[in-house]
C-alpha cells in the first residue's frame, strides 16, 4: 500500500535539495572516474547507499591481469592487486606491478565516496525503518517536497506533513517529469 504525502516545510525541502546535491555532484563525479579510464563507470546501490561498482572495458583476458572478469552488465572492478599469469618473468611481473599502481592512483584520484540516502531520510524525519520494510520515494517541485511512503507516517515527525490523494503525487510526477524531458 502507498502513502502520498507532501509537505512546504523549508527543512524538508532543504533536505531534499541537498540530497539532490549531493547526488548530481556524486553522478558528475562517477562521470569523471569513467572518463579518466576511457569508460563508463556504473552507478550501483545497495539498500539506500550509492557505490561505483566498476569500468565498462572490454571483456578480452589481456585485461585480467588488473581487473575482474566482467559482471552480467560487463562491468570490471580494478583487483586488489595485479593476478600475474604463471611464468611470468621478473621483468613483466614488476612492469605489471607498476601499472596496477598506476590504475590504483587513478582510481583513488577519480572515485567518488559512497554516498548514502539515510541521510536524507533521517534529515526529513521519516523513520528509515519503514522505509527499509516498505520502501518511499520523495521530490521537490517547486517550493513543496512530495512523498510517496509504503507505509503510513507517524504524526508529527515529519515538518508539516500533509496526506493527500494520489492523483495530486501523479500530478506533481508528471510535471517534474515533463519538465526534465523538455530541458
Amino acid at each position: 500500500m502507498s502513502y502520498f504525502y507532501k509537505t512546504e516545510s523549508t527543512k524538508v525541502l532543504a533536505a531534499v535539495r541537498t540530497w539532490d546535491e549531493k547526488k548530481a555532484a556524486w553522478n558528475a563525479q562517477r562521470e569523471k572516474l569513467g572518463q579518466a579510464f576511457g569508460a563508463d563507470a556504473s552507478p550501483m546501490y545497495s539498500g539506500s547507499r550509492n557505490y561505483i561498482g566498476g569500468i565498462k572495458l572490454s571483456a578480452s583476458r589481456d585485461l585480467d591481469v588488473h581487473w575482474c572478469r566482467p559482471d552480467e552488465y560487463g562491468y570490471r572492478s580494478l583487483r586488489q592487486a595485479p593476478k600475474h599469469a604463471k611464468g611470468t618473468d621478473k621483468e613483466v611481473r614488476a612492469a605489471e606491478k607498476t601499472e596496477h599502481q598506476r590504475l590504483e592512483d587513478l582510481w583513488k584520484a577519480h572515485c567518488p565516496a559512497d554516498i548514502d540516502r539515510d541521510e536524507m531520510w533521517e534529515a526529513i524525519g521519516v523513520e528509515r525503518g519503514g522505509i527499509w520494510l516498505s520502501g518511499g520515494v520523495c521530490f521537490s517541485y517547486g517550493d513543496t517536497v512530495y512523498l510517496n511512503l509504503g507505509s503510513k507516517a507517524a504524526d508529527g515527525d515529519v515538518d508539516g506533513l500533509v496526506e493527500i490523494v494520489s492523483s495530486e503525487y501523479e500530478a506533481a510526477r508528471h510535471a517534474i517529469l515533463s519538465a526534465r524531458k523538455a530541458a
